[in-house]
């Protein structure tokens, strides 16, 4: 499927509301063809205002997906209920001032200086009727299941947080589904924000100040429903809430 056709289908199910029935044979062909997708998905739908990140293991290519402005949140916001939702924790670094030259060999520090880190929920709502079975390039053409992000308090100084195991917390309705150390996805969080801002460059509008990127859940997806109250924290950042209605 060409990524024209795939970002149609995608642009249908967030009009209709409708997930569509989605195969790894009836979907983008490689992840070129779904990061075009994204593309043209984002062109019709509007301004990007945070991405998604995450990879499997250290030195592994990190993910890009665009999460949509009118889909980020602050802390304490009531979401819409509806379908079964997943949420995740997550921390998340955003750019105060624009990211250094990927060439500097002073990269990495002079990027540490340039953002800040926020405690996350990434809610998880795919165009996809079964996630699991359309596939990794489907999953990626539907910006990795992203359905909102809501995000914490900035912390400037996060020197001291724990970025390969960090401590944390989080409940769901007042049930704690995780809690303790936990192994960062892809080892150290900063690092694997730091091969995505070198692999970013100009896709979906590029990495501007005040877009966060969220870095990889730390709790895998949990379920919630219409109704539920999410509190997660995460030790040296803070605490981010959301409910939905």
């Amino acid at each position: 499927m060409t990524p024209e056709a795939a970002a149609a289908r995608l642009l249908d199910a967030r009009r209709t509301g409708r997930p569509f029935a989605a195969a790894p044979d009836d979907g983008p062909e490689n992840e070129a063809a779904a990061l075009a997708a994204q593309a043209l998905v984002a062109a019709e739908v509007g301004a990007v205002g945070a991405f998604k990140t995450g990879r499997k293991a250290p030195g592994a290519a990190p993910i890009m997906a665009p999460i949509f402005a009118r889909d980020v949140h602050a802390t304490g916001a009531a979401l819409a209920g509806g379908r079964l939702r997943g949420v995740e924790l997550e921390v998340a670094f955003r750019l105060e001032r624009p990211a250094p030259d990927a060439r500097d060999p002073d990269f990495e520090a002079k990027l540490r200086a340039a953002v800040v880190a926020l405690p996350a929920i990434e809610i998880i709502e795919s165009r996809l009727d079964d996630m699991e079975a359309a596939g990794a390039h489907w999953k990626l053409a539907d910006n990795q299941m992203n359905g909102a992000l809501v995000l914490g308090a900035p912390l400037a100084d996060w020197s001291g947080l724990a970025l390969a195991r960090p401590a944390l917390g989080l409940s769901i309705a007042g049930d704690v589904v995780q809690a303790g150390p936990t192994d960062a996805p892809g080892g150290d969080l900063f690092a694997t924000f730091a091969a995505f801002v070198r692999r970013v460059g100009g896709h979906c509008g590029g990495l501007r100040p005040g877009v966060a990127v969220i870095t990889g859940s730390l709790t895998g997806m949990r379920f919630t429903v219409a109704g539920a109250a999410v509190e997660g924290r995460i030790d040296g950042l803070g605490a981010v809430s959301c409910r939905f209605a």
